[in-house]
């Protein structure tokens, strides 16, 4: 089968259609207000934590109609604000100052600015900022629980708790833990402050109440936990716990005999 090809009056009226096409397609920057930012990212690079860091970005108006910034809102852990005019007109420049307090953070971190401007094409543009938090050898303090529920108490009789403290850092653990009117033992003695805790070690902690308080009913309590985790340097623990009298027990025991003599 013979292959046709184009004809010489063919290629010129296709070349013409080519030319007769509209340009329009092309968007140019021309049409309103246009944002355009020197950069949309900006990596620290390796930072000690505790560090503050500040990074300015820098856009230009490079339409023709004057930007209006409407906000400037980021994620959490990082501030963000226009330190220019909120109206910016063509060719002239606006700054945005980010801020990051890289405390209690390690490691790879990201942080996010959203820019919303009147800009049809990109009227919401998304910056960040990131850094790597290198974090020098501390001790840390983790507790593992922060509420504790005692359930039922008589009145007249002592109650305890407990709890454990880990040291998950890689310095040694001073903690102090405090109550006016609370004892606190471990391994069976009671324990004299500030108590050393080694890298990697935990404590297993018993609070004692004492057998006559004047609180009946729902009583709550809380315990601070103080310590040289410069992170999370207290800590609270809340303790609930019902306390019935002797008499409203018995009261209550007799209304449930039947209950009771069940098998």
């Amino acid at each position: 089968m013979r292959k046709r090809s184009l004809g010489k009056n063919a290629i010129i009226l296709l070349g013409l259609a080519v030319l007769a096409w509209p340009v329009s397609a092309a968007p140019t920057a021309g049409k309103g207000a246009r944002v355009k930012f020197s950069e949309l990212a900006w990596h620290f690079g390796k930072v000690k934590q505790n560090e503050v860091l500040n990074h300015e970005f820098v856009f230009k108006n490079i339409g023709d109609g004057t930007l209006e910034v409407k906000k400037v809102s980021t994620s959490c852990g990082c501030t963000a604000a226009l330190v220019s005019e909120k109206k910016v007109e063509p060719g002239e420049e606006g700054r945005i100052k980010a801020d990051f307090d890289t405390r209690g953070y390690s490691g790879e971190v990201s942080k996010y600015i959203y820019f919303e401007s009147n800009d049809a094409a990109d009227p919401r543009l998304e910056l960040k900022i990131s850094a790597t938090v290198e974090v020098a050898p501390q001790p840390k303090i983790d507790l593992d629980r922060y509420n504790i529920d005692m359930g039922l108490c008589l009145e007249g009789e002592p109650s305890r708790a407990s709890f454990t403290i880990r040291n998950t850092g890689e310095l040694e653990l001073r903690v102090d833990i405090s109550h006016p009117e609370l004892s606190f033992y471990s391994a069976g003695k009671e324990m004299g402050f500030p108590v050393k805790i080694a890298a990697g070690r935990s404590m297993d902690v018993e609070v004692r109440f004492p057998a006559k308080q004047a609180k009946t009913g729902l009583v709550r309590e809380y315990v601070l936990v103080k310590s040289n985790d410069a992170v999370r340097s207290t800590l609270s623990i809340y303790l609930s716990r019902y306390v019935i009298t002797k008499e409203a027990l018995k009261e209550f025991l007799a209304g449930h005999k039947a209950i009771l003599a069940e098998p």
